[in-house]
């Protein structure tokens, strides 16, 4: 396995070799451009001769106007024009009218009281599992527990329902989520 001081090594060796590498390519890149310091030619340089009013580059000229172009001479008599065939047309097709926006509710009862208090009543109390009864299916049915049953049972007896975690048979998380559903009696 490799020490932290020879995978820094190779980095190191990466990140040079990467810089040269830019470099490189930014010189190679330059020497090919018109007027650069660096040559590609092998030849030995040579001095520019003077240029006189005559050798001077002439401009191109400036394009003209395209011709306009005439237009296709009329097809021969050989191929007719395809006919055109209409497509069939479709028929609308009848829209129902909309329901009016608002409609008329009916009369309304009073409610029941017994509903209301079924409506707002906390939900129902989860039947408690003693810890040092309990079988191995009811441990394990715990909501939010997992398969924790065995572990439970192979710590039995306990005093209270705290020593689940100072006898670190869960951990914390666990022991939050089944607290409010176990108890010792």
């Amino acid at each position: 396995m490799l020490s932290g001081s020879t995978i820094l090594r190779v980095l190191l060796v990466l990140v040079a070799a990467a810089g040269i590498a830019g470099i490189v390519q930014f010189v190679w890149t330059r020497s090919g451009t018109p007027g650069s310091a660096v040559s590609t030619d092998m030849s030995p340089p040579v001095a520019p001769a003077p240029r006189s009013e005559a050798s001077r580059p002439v401009p191109p000229p400036e394009p003209a106007e395209p011709a306009p172009v005439a237009p296709a001479p009329p097809a021969s008599a050989e191929a007719p024009p395809a006919p055109v065939t209409p497509l069939p047309r479709r028929e609308p097709v009848p829209v129902a009218p909309a329901a009016p926006a608002t409609l008329p509710s009916p009369p309304t009862a009073a409610p029941d009281p017994a509903e209301v208090a079924a409506e707002n009543a906390p939900p129902p109390a989860v039947a408690l599992i003693d810890l040092n009864t309990a079988t191995l299916a009811e441990l394990n049915g715990l909501k939010g527990g997992g398969a924790i049953g065995r572990a439970i049972i192979g710590h039995r007896p306990y005093a209270s329902v705290d020593q689940l975690l100072s006898k670190r048979v869960l951990n914390r998380a666990t022991y939050q989520r089944i607290k409010d559903q176990v108890t010792v009696r």
